[in-house]
């Protein structure tokens, strides 16, 4: 069984896709990702991965079955987003200009 079949299995099995519009979804993809985002808060980046293993693997998975969710409401299949998304990060952010830098492809041709 796909991960989405399993999530849209246990959302069902519970009747709560009545719950899980689309505004929800997405305010709840923004609080899980404020919650995995506090688990950095006023800490080194190693602290957290080192000691906090758990917490992160859990919010993490929270983001995603709501984004699941979501694109599952929206008909979209997500590794073809994922796809054309990257496509047009290629060509926002050819490997020339931007290799080993960090700055926005606004940037990137100045």
């Amino acid at each position: 069984m796909k991960i989405n079949e399993k999530i849209n299995k246990f959302r069902e099995e519970r009747d709560w896709k009545k719950f899980h519009n689309e505004k929800d979804l997405a305010i709840s993809i923004s609080l899980e990702a404020s919650e995995l985002l506090e688990l950095f808060q006023w800490k080194k980046s190693e602290e957290v991965i080192e000691t906090k293993r758990e917490e992160l693997r859990e919010e993490l998975a929270d983001v995603l079955i709501y984004s699941y969710m979501m694109a599952d409401n929206l008909n979209l299949d997500i590794d073809q987003i994922i796809d054309e998304k990257l496509k047009k990060n290629t060509k926002k952010y050819p490997i020339k200009l931007s290799k080993g830098k960090n700055l926005k492809y606004t940037d990137l041709r100045k």
